[in-house]
């Protein structure tokens, strides 16, 4: 066996992942001033315990600067947890928690187990707060439920609401994974519609839009997004009703504030019609949310809610006043390309950075008039590529983490090229 010394085998590792920077930067980088990044391939470091991360549904900075991640354990498949098997049939691998969190060297500093879900944010005094089928507020220490958000007692089209029993796994038994339903169907034999049972579920989602109208003042539909701004004591949150809604609540009493549509619109004048809500690529804008609606705040008081699956970012006041809209990549179909919205680190925050699902990259925005200056990454499962780029996050110092779903499940870290990481990542990169 051939022995390399710790200090060699970094060295190698950097090395690999340094060699790699050239693919990570914008061949026509339009300006200098866009913060340039370079992967690092050093972060996170293996994770502990045997496990084996699910896709990331949500991620957040707190305000130590370290990383919490929401992994979705339900994408893990049976073949990825041969080890929870007894005996153990494999050396790989076990079901992580959940929520865990990471220091900035990479090292996991704490978790704890809660029901999956989608969108998360931290706020000042360490609470986390996940998107489940309302938003659930939670003690990490202890993993304790302290708090939620009213909903609705139902669901358009039914399914379960409120906190599931805790999850029965069964040892090595995972699911088909976390790309089977949103492969194509094979083609299956034509059945003739029942114009009968069409009016019956046409007439049940009437009686429920009715029952439950736009201006509901809580969460109707699942949860795709919550930021905490701590300064007015406020949390914003996306559920996906009627192709999507902003609703503000109290940080304290989880009490709903306001809300607003597409285009700043009032809650009450949300069209009911999903006709509003349709997008076709290189198609006009529709004049209602189209779905997958993620947010944030800017420093300076601006509201950016990306509708992903059409394509673009909507401009807003906190009081929902609509200013300008942002098109992104119009031509692009599935799953859109407006994904989660972050900011550059200066004080001005001069930069939008958006995360991309169907391309895998990372656009870089002027904020002041959403052109399009940079863009890093493509679709690839090498280290500081993407497959299934979901989730976007930005520390104090500019570091960039994503997080993926579909077969990438996994967090990664850029680090700017000017930073002291960053400088040494291009130095290994020219030995």
């Amino acid at each position: 066996m051939i022995r390399i010394s710790p200090k060699i085998g970094t060295a190698i590792i950097l090395l690999g992942g340094a060699a790699l920077i050239a693919l990570y930067l914008s061949d026509e980088a339009q300006t200098q001033d866009v913060p340039q990044y370079v992967f690092d391939p050093t972060w996170p470091k293996p994770l502990p315990n045997n496990w084996k991360m699910g896709g990331v549904t949500g991620l957040a900075v707190d305000s130590n600067d370290n990383v919490w991640v929401l992994n979705r354990l339900n994408d893990l498949t049976s073949i990825e947890l041969r080890a929870e098997l007894t005996p153990p049939i494999a050396a790989c691998c076990v079901r992580p928690p959940s929520m865990i969190h990471i220091d900035k060297g990479g090292n996991v500093i704490g978790s704890f187990d809660a029901p999956q879900g989608h969108g998360m944010d931290v706020d000042d005094e360490g609470f986390v707060y996940l998107g489940q089928d309302t938003v659930r507020k939670y003690d990490p220490r202890t993993g304790e439920l302290v708090g939620e958000v009213a909903r609705t007692p139902e669901r358009e089209g039914g399914g379960r609401v409120g906190l599931p029993p805790p999850m029965q796994r069964e040892p090595g038994q995972g699911t088909v994974g976390p790309v089977y339903r949103f492969l194509p169907r094979p083609p299956r034999p034509v059945i003739e519609a029942d114009p009968a049972e069409e009016a019956r579920e046409a007439a049940a989602v009437a009686a429920f839009r009715e029952k439950y109208p736009p201006e509901t003042p809580m969460i109707v539909g699942g949860l795709e997004e919550i930021r905490i701004i701590e300064a007015d004591n406020e949390m914003y949150v996306a559920d996906n009703y009627l192709g999507g809604r902003v609703l503000v609540f109290d940080l304290d009493t989880l009490e709903f504030k306001r809300g607003w549509g597409a285009y700043g619109k009032p809650l009450a004048e949300i069209s009911t019609d999903d006709a509003d809500h349709a997008y076709t690529p290189n198609g006009p804008m529709p004049q209602d949310f189209a779905g997958h609606l993620t947010l944030n705040v800017s420093n300076d008081g601006l509201v950016y809610a990306a509708d992903r699956n059409a394509n673009r970012i909507h401009v807003t006041t906190k009081e929902g006043e609509f200013l300008e809209e942002f098109v992104l990549a119009p031509g692009t179909g599935v799953g859109g390309s407006t994904g989660g919205v972050a900011f550059s680190p200066d004080p001005e925050q001069q930069f939008l950075y958006i995360s991309d699902l169907t391309n895998n990259k990372i656009w870089f925005l002027n904020r002041e008039d959403g052109e399009v200056l940079d863009e890093m990454g493509q679709m690839s499962e090498n280290g500081g590529q993407f497959v299934g780029l979901h989730m976007i996050a930005v520390d104090s110092e500019g570091t960039i983490y994503t997080g993926e779903v579909f077969s990438g499940e996994r967090v990664q870290r850029f680090v700017q090229t000017n930073s002291p990481k960053g400088e040494l990542l291009q130095q290994l990169s020219d030995m």
